[in-house]
Order: C-alpha cells, then structure tokens, then sequence
C-alpha cells in the first residue's frame, strides 16, 4: 500500500510511504532543487511525519531529476538583509529539520545525484547512509556567498570528516567529486548515475527487514555516544538493552530464530 503526498500547501517536497519506507523527494528540478522557504516548510513536515508514524521504519531521501540531489538555499528567497537580530534568532527554532536539529531515530538514506551543494549537502551530513552518482558533486559553498554552512553545516562535517579536508571544505567551498567523497567515507557507494534510486531503495528494503526498534535504539545510542564518555554510554546501552528485552519485536526474534523462519516485525 502506498500513501501519496501527505504535505500541505505545496508539491515542491513530495512525501509518500510504502511497506514501511518513507520517501521525501525534493521537487524542483527546474531551480536545481534548491530550497526556498515553501521547500523548508514541507521538509519540516515530512521529517516530523517521519518522526512520529509508527509505519515508517526507514526514510529515503532524494532530489527530483538527474541534475541536483539539492544546490542548497534559494538564495533570493531565503537571505533577508535588515532583520532583527532577535527575531531571526528565535526563527530558527520554528519549523525543525532533519539537519537542524530534530531527533529523527529511524534509518534515513540519501539518494545522491547531481549537485549536492550547501543546504542540500548539510543536508546530506544529516543522512545515516548514502548512495551517490559517479555525476555527484558535494561541497560547502556558503563562504563564497558571504554566508557560512548553517543547520549543522560548520558542526557535522567535524565530526564525519579528517580535520583538514573538513576544514577545506569549510573555508574554500571548494567541491569535490563522487570519488573523493567515498575516498574520504563521506558516501557509502558510488554506482553509475541512473542506478541511484535503486540502489538506496535497495539499501532502504534491506534495512525494513530488521526489527525497527532496535534500529532505532541502535542509532540512537551510537549518534549520543558520540558526545557521551564510554562510561556513560555503556549505563545508556544496558538501559535501552532492558527496554528492548520487553518489546514484542524481541520476543518474535528469539521465536523466529528457535522456529528457523523469517521474523515478522510489528515495531511493538
């Protein structure tokens, strides 16, 4: 069963599930799929939709054409000189996203191909696995425009990245290519450009067939690991291991491994 569109107001962001996965596809390939505010708008809901369906398991994010995963911020519609300080301060926390902020502990994969520049590669920074074109592009490009890799653009690329490439790539906005980008592990996988989608749903399918709460608990502890001492974690993992131990899905998992059959996963 798949369920189309669910966004309000716009279909520059489509949104659909199908058999646990969701799939947020950016929707402008005539700007590049750049971002302008009715695209940050609609992100924001799929992510919280995403969030909070207990039929989604796993999440598929893409760009729409062949040209661009995302260019980033439309920039004659999102840069507005002579706002109050205060005000764009506390805009920033309206309308959370995946990248800014927002607490998505379900799989999310990123189908890449194109221009993957600015917004649309903080963006990518945000994604647990990610599935590139030989044609893909990455690159922080915000320097070059007077402004900085905002939305964990300055933040994830520290922590995914060796201390001087992210630093490059910061400071030059410079781009790099597909191959560099798996050379440095920032994508998982080039494959040839029209076998993108395929290979991230691929991804994506595998990742349905596990239980989704212990994938969630999984990503979770290991992305608040990253900022916890190991002690710490360690008293994390053993109180998320005794809540698991309570679900339904583990009970089916022992079953399905005694019985040699597949599990059948319900997320309860």
């Amino acid at each position: 069963m798949v369920e189309e569109n669910i966004l309000e107001e716009t279909d520059k962001v489509l949104y659909s599930v199908d058999d646990h996965l969701a799939t947020v596809t950016i929707n402008r390939p005539d700007k590049m799929n750049a971002m302008d505010p009715d695209v940050y708008r609609a992100l924001s809901e799929a992510w919280i939709a995403i969030r909070d369906d207990p039929d989604v398991w796993v999440a598929l994010v893409t760009g729409a054409g062949e040209r661009a995963f995302s260019s980033g911020a439309d920039l004659n519609s999102t840069i507005s000189p002579g706002e109050q300080s205060w005000d764009s301060f506390w805009r920033t926390q309206e309308e959370p996203l995946l990248n800014r902020g927002l607490e998505v502990w379900k799989p999310v994969i990123s189908a890449v191909n194109g221009y993957c520049l600015g917004g649309g590669m903080t963006l990518l920074l945000a994604t647990d696995i990610r599935i590139a074109g030989t044609d893909a592009t990455f690159g922080l490009t915000e320097v070059k425009r007077g402004i900085l890799p905002a939305n964990g653009g300055t933040q994830r690329v520290m922590r995914q990245l060796p201390y001087p490439i992210a630093m490059d790539l910061l400071l030059s906005g410079n781009p790099i290519d597909a191959d560099e980008a798996a050379r440095w592990g920032l994508v998982n996988e080039v494959v040839e450009t029209e076998n993108v989608l395929d290979v991230a749903e691929t991804y994506a399918r595998n990742l349905v067939d596990n239980a989704p709460l212990a994938m969630q608990a999984i990503k979770e502890l290991a992305v608040r690991g990253q900022d916890n001492s190991l002690s710490e974690g360690l008293r994390m993992e053993q109180s998320f291991v005794r809540h698991l131990f309570e679900t339904e899905d583990a009970q089916e998992g022992v079953a399905a491994f005694r019985e040699d059959r597949e599990p059948q996963w319900e997320g309860k």
